[in-house]
């Protein structure tokens, strides 16, 4: 009974600041109005960073080049592809006048660094502020450099967006991408909302060039291969120069994988940034992931040895209906209502991912971009 007395007190204390997360951490986002800024239309340039990516170029770029705004140009990064995504580029480049092609040879300091190549893209853009995504996505509308760019102030330099994925019917691990794609949108949206912003996404991400280089670019990370995304940003970003961009017009989508073992080796890449961040803001995810494990383990063992088990299902039951309130009000802010149903059984699958990811990664190195 000495056991379980100590297992029903650390769950109550697990369940309260699983409690203080959602309330007071994740509800400034869940509970945000949403509020239009003016528009800017300020000069901006659109980067895009390829490497082997002809196909996907073919697919989305042109929703790029189609974007309804008065200056943009769009410059695309080749990352000593050897496939013929450079030719690709060239054919959009011959028919509009508004991109501009970097061709990047791969050498031996940089090889397989993405940073080095965007660091050479973005010394070639000619405009003050810059909007980045993927070639593998895709503005969700034709406002959408209109939308990030209006977030841009004499105050706000760095503007985080949200990147989706396209619904997959009837696949479980789409189901699991989004939702995993939905609830780090919902941490790093509401840590900005906090002021303590710590992370962004490549997929739509915008910052200004004079924030670029004031930090010395990647500098400070340049020998981790990924995080030219979500490093950046922990460096950088505060509560004063960062805000958030979450208009449904803004959105960027890209197709998910479309096997668990593609998607696994992602998620190892994307994960091990994170040692690198912060200190504050490294305790506070692992406080939020080490409780969330602990609130599922806990509760089972005490609701299979009966212990207190009224107790333990009302703190079981109160935590839940928590988080259906905070990600119900935040899905419907970015469009994923439809993976609520699911909640309860995603979020079990996605803490073992990712308590497997991290085992993993302690184990070996991930791969990166290649």
């Amino acid at each position: 009974m000495v056991f379980l007395d100590f297992v029903f007190c650390a769950f109550i204390v697990v369940v309260i600041i699983q409690a203080f997360f959602y309330i007071f951490l994740f509800g400034s986002f869940a509970f945000l109005k949403p509020k239009k800024p003016a528009s800017k239309n300020i000069a901006i340039s659109v980067i895009v960073c390829a490497k082997n990516e002809s196909e996907n170029l073919k697919t989305f770029l042109p929703s790029i080049i189609s974007q309804d705004y008065p200056d943009f140009e769009i410059v695309l990064i080749n990352d000593a592809s050897h496939d013929n995504t450079l030719e690709v580029m060239h054919h959009f480049e011959k028919q509009h006048k508004n991109i501009k092609i970097v061709n990047v040879k791969g050498i031996e300091a940089f090889w397989g660094n993405k940073k080095y190549a965007l660091t050479l893209g973005i010394k070639a853009t000619k405009n003050a502020f810059l909007l980045f995504t993927d070639a593998d996505c895709k503005p969700v509308s034709k406002y959408w450099i209109k939308e990030m760019s209006s977030h841009f102030s004499n105050k706000n330099s760095i503007v985080l967006g949200y990147g989706g994925y396209s619904k997959i019917e009837k696949s479980f691990l789409n189901k699991l991408i989004r939702f995993e794609t939905l609830i780090t949108a919902v941490h790093y949206f509401s840590f900005a909302k906090s002021g303590i912003p710590y992370m962004g996404v490549g997929r739509n991400l915008a910052y200004t060039k004079k924030e670029f280089f004031n930090a010395n670019g990647y500098i400070n990370h340049i020998k981790v291969r990924s995080g030219d995304d979500d490093l950046f940003v922990n460096q950088v970003a505060t509560h004063q120069n960062t805000t958030i961009c979450f208009s449904k017009k803004s959105f960027t989508e890209s197709i998910s994988k479309t096997t668990f073992k593609d998607w696994f080796k992602q998620k190892r890449r994307h994960v091990s940034t994170a040692k690198h961040y912060k200190l504050k803001h490294k305790s506070l995810l692992a406080l939020l992931f080490i409780s969330n494990i602990l609130f599922w383990f806990l509760a089972i063992v005490l609701l299979i040895s009966n212990y207190n088990w009224q107790i333990i299902l009302s703190l079981f039951l109160f935590r839940i209906i928590l988080q259906y309130i905070i990600l119900g009000l935040s899905s419907k802010k970015l469009n994923e209502s439809d993976l609520l149903i699911y909640l309860p059984f995603l979020e079990i699958f996605l803490v073992i991912a990712q308590l497997t990811i991290f085992i993993n990664n302690l184990i070996s190195k991930p791969n990166h971009w290649k």
